[in-house]
């Protein structure tokens, strides 16, 4: 049961809703999603089963690629077409190339405000329950990188684009704002995550097939081992009496140590992290160096 799906997400299917069908699915209790897809939107929606949900947070941090068709000359308080209408602007003046001219202040690290309608937390609360309830409140505002953002597509008064962008990029305050630059307001028509990390739509299982491989006992032809996301990662194989005392949680001395691999820069967060198997090739431990006592620490051990 350790490993990881690529779930093609449907519209108007939450994320959450995809883990409690997996779980029922499975009947594995460890199950986690990595990074929210809105209700309406679709793609990449990779789910962890058992000892991978204690990698979510590695999947979490990749990179992501959207594909996002935004209509312009109208707003909505979701920044998506679910909302209600807060404003329409004359976009018969708007071009491509006045587009493609504001996408270039977006591009880079840039400052973002999560949405209104968003499962970021207030007080404990998602602000998503605070909006349905009529209730606004100011939002801080976070740093995210795009790294690329691009037209695909030119139908007025609908344009096209391709993001690839860090974590914790909301795609639907990227259209907002594109919108409030250009001063007709715009929003997301749709959208589709076309990658996560290492996983892409093309690869992607859909629901309808998921269900058919867990009722006739197929499925774990679509599981992908849990260490795949670590492939950046340094690997090292320990006998098993260093692997007794790495699963006892005390640090060890590795073969390799920072600045031994010239493909890595010395110092980095890369090179500073250690996935550890077993003589028998099983995942041991993620383990991260320790500079004062030049040892590797173990993070996170596996059984």
């Amino acid at each position: 049961m350790d490993g990881i799906l690529n779930v093609n997400k449907p519209r108007g299917k939450t994320s959450f809703g995809i883990v409690a069908l997996i779980r029922r699915l499975s009947g594995e209790r460890r199950v986690g999603h990595a990074g929210t897809l809105d209700p309406e939107a679709t793609g990449v929606l990779p789910i962890c089963l058992g000892q991978a949900t204690r990698v979510v947070e590695f999947l979490v941090d990749a990179t992501k690629t959207y594909r996002a068709e935004i209509e312009l000359g109208i707003a909505t308080d979701t920044y998506d077409s679910t909302g209600m209408i807060v404003q329409r602007g004359d976009v018969s003046r708007i071009g491509r190339e006045q587009v493609e001219a504001v996408l270039d202040s977006f591009r880079g690290q840039i400052l973002q405000t999560p949405p209104m309608y968003s499962a970021v937390k207030h007080q404990g609360r998602p602000l998503y329950h605070l909006a349905r309830a009529g209730i606004t409140i100011e939002r801080r505002q976070r740093q995210v990188e795009v790294y690329r953002l691009e037209v695909t597509a030119w139908q007025p008064p609908v344009v096209t684009v391709e993001v690839v962008c860090s974590k914790g990029t909301y795609i639907r305050s990227l259209a907002h704002d594109i919108g409030q630059v250009l001063g007709c307001g715009a929003t997301v028509r749709s959208l589709i995550r076309l990658r996560c990390g290492i996983f892409g739509i093309e690869e992607a299982v859909s629901v309808p097939e998921l269900e058919d491989a867990f009722r006739d006992g197929y499925w774990q032809q679509f599981v992908r081992p849990m260490d795949s996301v670590l492939t950046d990662w340094r690997a090292e194989t320990v006998s098993e009496e260093t692997a007794q005392v790495i699963r006892n949680g005390r640090p060890v001395e590795l073969a390799s140590n920072p600045g031994g691999n010239p493909e890595v820069p010395a110092d980095s967060v890369l090179d500073t992290r250690c996935r550890v198997y077993t003589p028998d090739g099983r995942l041991l431990s993620l383990m991260r160096f320790d500079t004062a006592t030049r040892q590797w620490l173990p993070v996170k051990v596996f059984q």
